[in-house]
């Protein structure tokens, strides 16, 4: 707590001393985030947002840039630091914080998202602005996204729904553990980088994740089978957001918020989406070059999947619904904006 509130404290001083003088001089922006700079969204999409957002500044904005929660916390606590001015920028994951984006959280039910992240992306941003801007209210938002299709990385292989019977699997956020344990599995939320880790001590068998993430987490080397199902639509997908602190995005002269105003909306989704689906490729390269067996359900067995998952979609209908949130409705638009952008 004591250095939470040092953090705080510093972060507050810099980032006053910086735009004090912002129309004049440089204005230092602290960048937060969860994984290694070399992962695909920081070093596909973060590093050339930075980029562009210094040349088009003019060199008057500077990104500083911590990975791996460099800059103190945990990755559920981001969201938070960006509201409250710890830091300026954050990348993180919606699922870190269960229950918190009710509304956002529909794009992470079963069999929603598209298998390709750019058009998957791009229906999120536009279903986030036209139906849940009020879960960013508290930050100034410049883009929400979503990952690849989520993979079963397992130590025995899954070919059926009974292979994953008493399974203890990783999962990922709320909606992906309710969507495990409808598949039969034992569900253990955790972040992701804590993953290696509890493969290798036996906390888990298993662990859902995108291929992208497989070469940061070494999980080729842990796991040697790799389940996906069949079909345009994955067995879920995780929701993302790149989150600004209002005051310091209210505090920059009108030519500096031009900047981060363009670096913003639905190019910037795409830009993330396709970081993951390029991050997807390199992961299942990897994991062929290790050796290990991919898994692809066919049809018949993914249907059997899609059945024993259907049960999720009316579990969060009546959940949302205690919440005054009409489920099924923001389903539907979900639905029909993923049949947009996937033609």
């Amino acid at each position: 707590m004591i250095k939470l509130k040092k953090l705080l404290i510093g972060a507050g001083v810099l980032a006053s001393l910086a735009l004090q003088g912002a129309g004049a001089s440089e204005v230092t922006l602290r960048l937060h985030q969860f994984l290694p700079q070399t992962s695909s969204v920081p070093a596909m999409a973060i590093a050339p947002w930075i980029e562009k957002v210094e040349r088009e500044s003019g060199g008057r904005i500077k990104v500083q840039h911590f990975p791996l929660m460099q800059a103190g916390g945990t990755p559920p606590q981001l969201f938070d630091q960006a509201r409250d001015g710890v830091v300026d920028i954050v990348w993180t994951a919606l699922g870190y914080t269960p229950g918190r984006f009710p509304r956002s959280e529909v794009f992470e039910l079963p069999f929603m998202a598209n298998k390709n992240a750019e058009k998957s992306s791009l229906a999120f941003y536009d279903y986030v602005t036209t139906h849940a801007m009020e879960e960013f209210k508290e930050v100034k938002l410049l883009a929400v996204h979503v990952n690849g299709p989520g993979v079963l990385h397992t130590k025995t292989p899954v070919k059926t729904l009974d292979d994953l019977k008493g399974m203890r699997v990783r999962g990922a956020s709320r909606i992906v553990n309710i969507t495990l344990e409808q598949l039969g599995a034992i569900p253990v939320g955790m972040p992701a980088p804590a993953v290696s880790e509890a493969l290798s001590k036996g906390v888990i068998n298993a662990a859902s994740l995108q291929w992208e993430v497989v070469p940061a987490l070494r999980i080729q080397q842990m796991v040697k089978n790799h389940t996906v199902t069949a079909g345009d639509r994955g067995l879920y997908t995780g929701t993302f957001a790149f989150l600004m602190n209002k005051g310091t995005y209210e505090k920059l002269p009108a030519d500096l918020k031009k900047v981060i105003d363009n670096n913003s909306g639905a190019g910037v989704a795409a830009l993330f989406g396709k970081a993951m689906d390029e991050g997807d490729k390199k992961g299942i390269e990897t994991v062929r070059k290790e050796g290990n067996t991919i898994i692809t359900l066919d049809a018949a067995e993914t249907a059997q999947w899609q059945r024993a998952t259907s049960r999720v979609r009316a579990m969060w209908y009546q959940e949302v619904a205690k919440r005054g949130v009409n489920g099924e409705k923001l389903a539907a638009e979900a639905d029909a904006l993923m049949d947009k952008h996937s033609r």
